[in-house]
Order: C-alpha cells, then sequence, then structure tokens
C-alpha cells in the first residue's frame, strides 16, 4: 500500500520560512518523480514544484520561483519544500505526489499517488 504523509505545515507570520516533508512508503521512491501541489480555499489545486527521479533537474510555478526550492532524499525516502519569503498567498493546504511518467512535469494527471495534505497558513 502506497502511503504519502506529508508533515511541516503550520502558520507563520509574512517573510517567514517553512519546510514541508513528504515521507513515502510502499513504492521505489528512486522510480518515482516528485511533486508539491497547493489548494487554498475555493480555489483549484495547482502545481508548485516537481524534481526528477535523481534530484537532478527541479522546476517551479512562476509564483514560487526563487522563494521556494525542492529536493529529495532517496535514502530517506522522502521529498522537501524548502519555503521561503513566505506571502499571504501562499495559504493553502499543500500536497505531495508521485508520478510515474518518468518525466517531471507540472500536469496533475501525471502523478499517480497523492498525500493527505498539511495546511500552511501565513498571516499578514
Amino acid at each position: 500500500q502506497v502511503q504519502l504523509v506529508e508533515s511541516g505545515g503550520g502558520l507563520v507570520e509574512a517573510g517567514g520560512s517553512l519546510r514541508l516533508s513528504c515521507a513515502a512508503s510502499g513504492l521505489t521512491f528512486s522510480t518515482y518523480t516528485m511533486g508539491w501541489f497547493r489548494q487554498a480555499p475555493g480555489k483549484e489545486r495547482e502545481f508548485v514544484a516537481t524534481i526528477s527521479r535523481s534530484g537532478g533537474f527541479t522546476y517551479y510555478a512562476d509564483s514560487v520561483k526563487g522563494r521556494f526550492t525542492i529536493s529529495r532524499d532517496n535514502a530517506k525516502n522522502t521529498v522537501y519544500l524548502q519555503m521561503n519569503s513566505l506571502k499571504p498567498e501562499d495559504t493553502a493546504v499543500y500536497y505531495c505526489a508521485a508520478g510515474s511518467g518518468g518525466y517531471p512535469t507540472r500536469a496533475k494527471y501525471e502523478y499517480k499517488y497523492w498525500g493527505q495534505g498539511t495546511q500552511v497558513t501565513v498571516s499578514s
């Protein structure tokens, strides 16, 4: 049974930082592209960042580029999202996802497994 479990969310003031983690089990982690998505109240789930299987390639949404960093540790079956200079508009539930398509992508339909999400709230 595949499980993706996010952690590290919380309440932070604007300009602050958080580090999200996503621990994976039940799959061969190093063979999956990993991604982070977020969903704000009343909005569709949107792409945040993705990382290749080896970690050598990353891609970000324009809205977070330069502020967020995605990374992974294949030995620990974990993907991370370092979020700096947080803004109130970053407030959302953040989800990690595992994609078996082989290439990092921002397309939700390419991701096969999803976590339950972790809430990030940024106060102004």
